[in-house]
């Protein structure tokens, strides 16, 4: 844990003997990031004569480069080429599994697994450095509770306890216990600060955010991952307090450095330095000294350091020892890599074919998505299927390769996804499986056009809606059940993919209306990269299945939850809305002086058109089987400052299958000298249980449990009353009371 005041450091000789050896000019170089292009561009500019710059020592590191071969071509012309061979940090936006990609990260986290998500990035660095690859920009951990906002996609959700844990058990498994062995990576948490409550869920948009809600519940992933010796942070577009973060001194040295003791380096995102100039703070030299001197130490692509900072120290408006400061955190982060050893240790050519998309991997991949599945309803036990069975495959996403991966996926090949339909194939190779497209994903072509910016996602269909739609209902017709595969195309969510309709577009509707009007039986395969509104379809006889994006084993891994090999155990991170009007919604939110009662009245905080309950709460999600939960117990009614306390509970399983419950664990704490939030997740467990298996699960509650920042920025915990909630969802009834003296 990082002091209040932050760490003292301990240099590192090797980089102190190279910065009395470099100029101004070399120094402002290693505060270059630059890409030349290839991947994910994420803005308009991609860098060029990348090359002899490179050779002039006017760059630090380079991302969008990928292989041994390319890498050491890239890593040769820096170490034989300039004068002080200072090797190249190389990067990559590894989001969610490397060539074996896995879940999208909002799906991950529905695992609610954080030995599993630490074994997941464990194996995404170990990809990622058999090519070459030693700094990863993740992880994500955004706090977002609008799901217009499409990069809801990248991140844990809406809750910062759970955003937290998993926070850490990413940069563990990215970072492992020694940098510089080669398969290991830097990892790079995103992005500081606040970006997920961009106004409107709209991105690259303004946040404007209150102190007390900024620290209780939004900044504790951020800070997780310090704590956990994440080796990089990334800064994010918006502002805080009306300064963009990229130029936020408070943020970057107040709060990042001297409160939370953070000793690596700040990387901008891509061009967010440049951006200062329309946030309306300066020409581009004035708003690259902002950056410099708030505590930004590489800029990403938009070269204005490498421009500006030169002059702007002859001008006296900045000085050498900020800038060699900067430099000095960008060569350690290269000293704890091990390329000053060997610029080349990374660049092992046998690797790759030993160690990338291997047929462990792809089997932990699959693993991966069975568990972020959430069973959303089932109704009538429509699900497991039987494998024998004579099924109907319908929907455009059903036999879709391109969007099986999901939302930043610039590593992975959508070639090599498995399809629903050769999922299904796979694992129940006796069923009698039809297949019908059945409609368009959406039926709009300039919005196709816009999603389809990195390839086809949306393939608007030759023939016409009516000829796929009865194609689709003959062959439903002659099934014993119906499997519709529908949601999102993947570049409907993820950055710049915002939305302010966020139901199942008009083209599946249509689709799935018609397929319930046959009264087959009909499970729903809900894909998508966020929560979506489906009051009309979960009113349906039908059954639920949301499968998020899952990666490049989606059709194994659907199959084998759709025909019970696997039960389903995922629960939702984030709270799904009746409508976009009820937007934000999120379990912890506070208590107002109002509060509606369950009959409507007037004059109490309510709506008059819906309830103010949200479709599906954090942490919901059904099992194939049944748990029962009783007896809870705590180990003391009154605990003084300092002490734990330990709250147990009974679960049963009761019903006919075996399977896996998250028991959750929510606080509330009665009175305080600031407005408390409803209830706070302070605690979770995964357990396996057999039919008819019950234990006994035990959770603690630590000192910091109790704790909140109050109005004076102070993480104080207050004596009085609190209340424990355990059981399924955040709406569990379960409670027992004690007191903190």
């Amino acid at each position: 844990m990082g002091s209040l005041f932050g760490q003292s450091k301990k240099t590192i000789p090797q980089v102190e003997q190279l910065l009395d050896k470099m100029t101004l000019e070399e120094k402002i170089g290693q505060l270059n990031l630059l890409t030349p292009g290839g991947g994910i561009a994420t803005g308009a500019v991609v860098s060029k004569n990348v090359e002899s710059k490179i050779k002039a020592g006017q760059v630090g590191g380079l991302f969008g480069v990928a292989g041994p071969e390319k890498v050491r071509l890239a890593q040769e012309i820096a170490v034989n080429h300039t004068r002080l061979k200072i090797p190249l940090l190389i990067g990559s936006d590894v989001i969610h599994g490397y060539k074996t990609t896995y879940p999208i990260p909002l799906g991950l986290s529905s695992s609610w697994d954080m030995d599993l998500i630490e074994e997941a990035a464990r194996m995404a660095a170990t990809e990622a450095t058999a090519d070459g690859i030693m700094w990863n920009f993740s992880p994500m951990v955004d706090v977002t509770r609008d799901p217009r906002w499409g990069r809801i996609a990248e991140g844990a959700g809406e809750d910062p306890y759970l955003g937290a844990a998993i926070a850490q058990s990413m940069v563990k498994g990215y970072q492992g216990q020694d940098l510089s062995a080669p398969n290991t990576m830097l990892a790079c948490v995103k992005h500081m600060a606040l970006y997920g409550a961009s106004e409107a869920g709209r991105d690259y948009h303004s946040v404007d955010m209150s102190k007390i809600k900024m620290f209780n519940q939004y900044l504790p992933p951020y800070k997780a991952a310090v704590d956990a010796g994440v080796a990089s942070v990334m800064t994010s577009f918006n502002d805080i307090d009306g300064v963009p973060a990229s130029g936020n001194k408070w943020l970057l040295t107040t709060l990042l450095r001297r409160q939370w003791g953070f000793d690596g380096f700040v990387v901008s995102d891509y061009t967010s330095v440049n951006e200062m100039v329309d946030h309306g703070l300066g020409n581009l030299q004035d708003v690259s000294k902002l950056a410099l001197k708030a505590g930004l130490d590489m800029d990403m692509v938009g070269e204005g350091f490498l421009t500006t900072l030169q002059k702007s120290v002859e001008e006296g408006k900045i000085t050498e020892a900020e800038i060699t400061q900067a430099c000095q955190r960008v060569l350690e982060a290269k000293y704890k890599a091990g390329l000053f050893d060997d610029p080349y240790r990374y660049l092992d050519s046998k690797r790759p074919e030993k160690e990338i998309l291997t047929a462990e991997n792809r089997a932990l991949a699959r693993k991966l998505a069975t568990r972020s599945f959430v069973l959303l309803k089932n109704h009538y036990e429509i699900l497991p299927l039987q494998k024998e069975a004579k099924i109907a495959l319908i929907g455009p996403l059903a036999d879709s390769r391109n969007n099986m991966l999901g939302t930043w996926a610039p590593t992975g090949n959508p070639d090599l996804a498995v399809t629903i339909l050769e999922g299904f194939k796979n694992v129940a190779p006796y069923a009698s499986i039809q297949y019908a497209k059945g409609a368009n994903i959406s039926d709009n072509a300039d919005f196709a056009k816009k999603v389809n910016v990195f390839g086809p996602r949306i393939q608007v269909d030759e023939r016409s809606p009516e000829s796929m739609l009865k194609e689709a209902l003959d062959i439903a017709n002659n099934a014993d059940v119906v499997v519709a595969v529908l949601g999102e195309a993947t570049e409907m969510s993820g950055e710049a993919a915002s939305r302010t309709d966020i139901s199942i577009p008009k083209s599946q509707k249509k689709l799935i209306n018609a397929l319930v009007a046959t009264g087959k039986p009909v499970a729903i395969i809900l894909m998508s990269g966020r929560p979506l509104t489906i009051s009309e379809e979960l009113e349906m006889p039908v059954a639920l299945l949301q499968v998020w994006h899952p990666g490049i084993e989606a059709g194994n891994a659907i199959a084998d939850v759709v025909f019970g090999d696997y039960n389903p155990s995922g629960k939702l991170t984030a709270t799904w809305p009746r409508n976009v009007g009820q937007i934000p919604i999120y379990h912890s939110s506070k208590i107002t002086g109002r509060p509606a009662p369950e009959k409507f009245e007037k004059f109490t905080s309510n709506y008059l058109d819906v309830p103010n309950t949200p479709l599906f709460p954090f942490g919901f999600g059904l099992s194939y089987t049944a748990f029962e939960y009783s007896d809870l117990k705590l180990s003391k009614k009154e605990i003084a400052q300092g002490e734990s306390i330990e709250v147990s509970v009974t679960i049963k399983n009761t019903g006919n299958f075996h399977g896996e419950e998250v028991v959750q664990l929510y606080l509330k704490d009665l009175v305080r000298s600031i407005t408390p939030p409803n209830r706070q997740l302070k605690g979770f467990k995964k357990v396996f249980l057999k039919k008819g298996e019950q234990k006994t699960v035990t959770l603690t509650l630590v000192p910091n449990d109790l704790k909140f920042y109050n109005s004076t920025s102070e993480f104080v915990a207050e004596p009085g009353e609190f209340e424990v909630y355990l059981g399924t969802d955040s709406n569990c009834t379960l409670k027992k009371c004690f007191t903190l003296k």
